[in-house]
């Protein structure tokens, strides 16, 4: 059984460059990576700075550095939260690789987190995404950081997805999988960021 929240849709890697890069929770466990989530996203953002440099054509060189430098720090904190909400919330019973892919277009950078969670998460997470849906994202956010600063134990947080949101007009939608063999969810949440 699938469930989609958001306008997911089904990407085509190879329609442009792309890199997808997998976490094993089967040589060393997952939490213990937890350290590794800004090296791996600083390698996503320079390997797309490196490709993203010939997509500008015809536009001053002070201002080409400064929207590379732009992409680049998006690229770098979008690709860090979505690793650590993957690590966090990876079922790590399962030998499930738990995957992060990014493809470059002409007009947007897609990425894409795959990971397994238990089935007690499944439904407060559907409710999240409602409410993130649903609500002014603005008022959410600032909701959120009141929360967090009163520390309230119950709220899942969620203040990254927001920050991708308010601060980066990201789009965010999500792919629910439900696996009979073992029983698990599988979870796909895709950030889209358009290039201007």
């Amino acid at each position: 059984m699938i469930k989609t929240f958001g306008e997911f849709i089904e990407i085509q890697p190879k329609q442009g460059e792309y890199l997808t890069i997998g976490f094993s929770p089967s040589c060393r466990s997952l939490k213990e990576r937890w350290q590794n989530n800004g090296l791996s996203a600083d390698f996503i953002a320079e390997y797309f700075r490196v490709f993203f440099i010939g997509k500008l054509a015809n536009i001053d060189p002070d201002e080409e550095e400064i929207i590379i430098s732009n992409v680049k720090d998006s690229v770098k904190y979008v690709a860090n939260e979505l690793l650590e909400n993957a690590m966090k919330f990876q079922n790590e019973s399962l030998p499930f690789t738990a995957k992060i892919g990014l493809s470059l277009y002409d007009d947007k950078l897609v990425f894409c987190v795959t990971n397994c969670i238990d089935e007690q998460q499944v439904e407060p997470f559907q409710e999240f995404i409602k409410n993130l849906l649903n609500e002014d994202p603005q008022e959410l956010y600032f909701k959120t950081m009141r929360s967090n600063a009163l520390g309230d134990d119950n709220n899942r947080s969620g203040l990254g997805l927001l920050s991708m949101i308010c601060d980066y007009s990201a789009k965010l939608s999500w792919k629910f999988e439900a696996i009979q063999t073992p029983p698990v969810t599988v979870v796909t949440i895709m950030v889209l960021l358009e290039i201007h």
